[in-house]
């Protein structure tokens, strides 16, 4: 299999990714404090610039998803939108610790 820029960038970000959930369930206080205040802003950047890419257009439409080569493209919120959604939600609520980030405060 060829090594391409796409599959190491993959790769590497997937291991950065790996690293932090590590550091986030094993990691003590220190390490815990040290993630939020300066890996959760770098994440967060990220996932609003990935989210900033799918903004719908002025038909409503998801501005960078397509079905196929010559198709519309797809209504928002597109699958981006969608799975952060259910991540931050859903998948947020099945945490080891019971507490939605929602329900704090």
């Amino acid at each position: 299999m060829a090594v391409t820029v796409f599959s190491q960038l993959d790769k590497s970000l997937h291991s950065h990714l790996a690293t932090l959930t590590d550091l986030a369930e094993r990691g003590d206080d220190q390490t815990a404090l040290v993630l939020a205040r300066v890996e959760l802003p770098r994440v967060v950047a990220v996932v609003k610039a990935l989210l900033d890419e799918h903004q719908p257009d002025e038909h409503g439409r998801c501005a960078t998803c397509k079905r196929g080569w010559f198709s519309r493209r797809m209504p928002a919120p597109c699958r981006a939108y969608l799975s952060a959604q259910l991540i931050l939600t859903v998948v947020g609520q099945e945490t080891s610790h019971g507490k939605h980030l929602r329900s704090v405060g």
